[in-house]
């Protein structure tokens, strides 16, 4: 008798690596005397992001077969996301991530990835895709299309999932992860066939769909498949439109920013905490943008991310702002 899958909330698949971020803001990367380190990649984050929210979640991905793996390793488990599809490649080293720290909206990002990132090495005979079905949500990356074998393996898993549940095709559009960045339009436009919701920014919508106006993009992603389509706009906020005409248009949340990234990876394992809590979509956008401001507010990814109590009291404090701090009417 076959043995039924391992459920999980959520399973994502593509990126993850270390960051080393700068202890020291406002300084230029060749002058940082001191760094931390952290867990990042943006599906080893949002996994973090989900589980930091009480959801059971796990990665599908590759690391080196070096300490910085090991430390990828024990961080998942400190984090609580199972590990279990997180195995090593001997060729390639983990990946490194540094970043400069210049707020309140400057924070070059520097990948260290070549020869290759083990987690463009994933391939479709390892994938467990029964538990690839099961999984309540499914969130794929950009990036795992860059690249063969983790391009096939990416689209395997899409078509194995088969709409079921919720699939989000994360745009993730890093032009320096492809040989040709001209060529990833097909494959963006492959994944969303099989998505059920598209979550990018202008710059990731516009290479996914050819337009950059936020309703059009939100119209353009769904024609091409998906049900739900989050188009992030920065500072004018969120825009979130579904198949069914529900459409939610949410505001940034204010916070003093400390280091814009990985806010978006908040977003994201706050948006698959409202879609598997059953959330109207307003309420799921108002929490997701809560959920990016306080990573943004501190200086870590993975290790800044949210837990529900953080975000109801930022959403709260947002909805009765102390007096102290609104402008004079004098």
């Amino acid at each position: 008798m076959a043995v039924p899958p391992h459920y999980f909330d959520l399973i994502t698949m593509g990126r993850i690596g270390v960051d080393l971020y700068p202890l020291e803001t406002g300084v230029p990367l060749a002058r940082v005397e001191t760094f931390g380190k952290f867990l990042g990649g943006s599906a080893a984050n949002v996994a973090v992001a989900a589980a930091r929210m009480g959801r059971s979640a796990a990665v599908i991905t590759r690391t080196g077969d070096d300490p910085f793996g090991t430390f990828v390793h024990e961080a998942l488990k400190e984090f609580g996301v199972d590990d279990r599809w997180v195995t090593p490649v001997a060729a390639y080293p983990t990946p490194l991530t540094f970043c400069e720290i210049f707020p309140p909206d400057d924070f070059p990002l520097y990948f260290y990835r070549r020869p290759k990132a083990p987690d463009l090495e994933i391939h479709a005979a390892e994938l467990d895709l029964a538990a690839v079905r099961a999984a309540g949500i499914f969130w794929i990356t950009g990036t795992g299309l860059s690249e063969e074998p983790s391009r096939s393996a990416t689209l395997t898993a899409l078509e194995a999932r088969a709409r079921a549940g919720t699939t989000v095709f994360d745009l993730d559009w890093r032009p320096m992860f492809w040989r040709d960045p001209d060529q990833a339009h097909p494959y963006y436009r492959e994944a969303l066939r099989h998505a059920t919701v598209a979550v990018g920014n202008l710059d990731e919508c516009e290479v996914a769909t050819g337009v950059r106006e936020p309703a059009a993009c939100a119209e353009a992603l769904l024609e091409a498949g998906v049900e739900l389509a989050v188009v992030k706009q920065g500072p004018m906020g969120v825009l979130a439109v579904h198949r069914d005409g529900t459409r939610a248009e949410v505001p940034p949340v204010p916070v003093e920013v400390v280091n814009g990234l990985g806010a978006g990876d908040a977003f994201g394992g706050s948006l698959c905490h409202g879609l598997l809590s059953g959330w109207d979509l307003e309420k799921t956008m108002r929490h997701a943008n809560a959920a990016g401001a306080v990573v943004a507010s501190r200086l870590a990814c993975s290790s800044a991310m949210p837990t529900e109590p953080e975000v109801a009291d930022l959403l709260a404090r947002a909805a009765s702002p102390d007096p102290a701090d609104l402008p004079s009417q004098s």
